[in-house]
């Protein structure tokens, strides 16, 4: 994963496919398949999650998703995003920003952004794309306790990061689904971002609100939870998704150069 943020983990194993010798058939030359080319195994609950949200394969075959995050009129940010390569770029009134494959930029006239483009330019597409995004390289799969929410009882398995991964790779995330649909339902992360140590504190997200965009189930709102004694009690801000599409043609490469 380029960047974890954005969060999110498991109670299976890897599934693994056994061989049996046939040691009855005649002597043939055996070719040996190349390790690198063989399809990366999930855990069985995770590959039901993808299946449930339109499938891996047919996630890949997309090069462009853009989505707009919902806000006043004026600074409604429209991301766009090259799934292949990773990079991308936001509209958000007269500020640009963007990450053009090497480092993150802005462009920004007013001086009316306040943030941090390092920290900011795909966060909002980690969160928007998941269970998608939990798939990349470079993740390592574990299992943890079921997250209860007003007495339900939602499965799931922790999500970390090899070293050296992303510019967070001390962030974990907890992904959780629906035992009978297996759609995603909460997304728990800690957020570090730069720091040495992980982190305690853990953020929660709801995922409730699905749609269909092309043959995909992506979300079309997200909301922080209020966390009090352990216990999740309410949202305390939601995060709207509108116009969002997903191509198979990719932008040309200066369309995530600065501006």
């Amino acid at each position: 994963m380029k960047y974890a943020l954005l969060l999110f983990i498991l109670s299976i194993t890897l599934a693994c496919n056994s061989k049996k010798e046939n040691n009855t058939q005649p002597e043939t030359t055996t070719e040996i398949q190349d390790p690198a080319e063989e399809p990366r195994s999930y855990p069985v609950a995770f590959e039901k999650i993808l299946e449930a949200h339109g499938g891996l394969d047919n996630w890949k075959s997309y090069k462009t998703l853009q989505f707009t995050i919902d806000k006043s009129p004026n600074t409604d940010e429209t991301h766009t995003i090259d799934l292949q390569t990773r990079k991308d770029q936001i509209q958000m009134g007269a500020a640009t920003m963007g990450f053009d494959g090497s480092q993150a930029w802005l462009t920004d006239p007013e001086e009316t952004y306040k943030g941090n483009p390092n920290f900011y330019h795909n966060l909002m597409f980690y969160f928007y794309a998941m269970p998608f995004v939990l798939a990349d390289e470079g993740i390592i799969y574990d299992a943890t306790t079921d997250l209860v929410v007003k007495d339900v009882a939602y499965p799931g398995f922790k999500i970390s990061f090899e070293a050296n991964v992303g510019s967070s790779s001390n962030d974990e995330y907890y992904l959780y689904y629906d035992s009978e649909t297996y759609k995603m339902r909460w997304l728990g992360y800690t957020a570090t971002f730069g720091a040495e140590e992980k982190s305690d504190a853990v953020n929660y997200i709801a995922y409730d609100n699905w749609t269909n965009v092309e043959d995909v189930l992506l979300p079309q709102s997200i909301s922080w939870y209020v966390v009090e004694n352990d216990l999740l009690t309410e949202p305390r801000n939601t995060v709207s998704f509108k116009n969002s599409s997903l191509s198979k043609e990719a932008k040309p490469d200066t369309f995530y150069s600065k501006k």
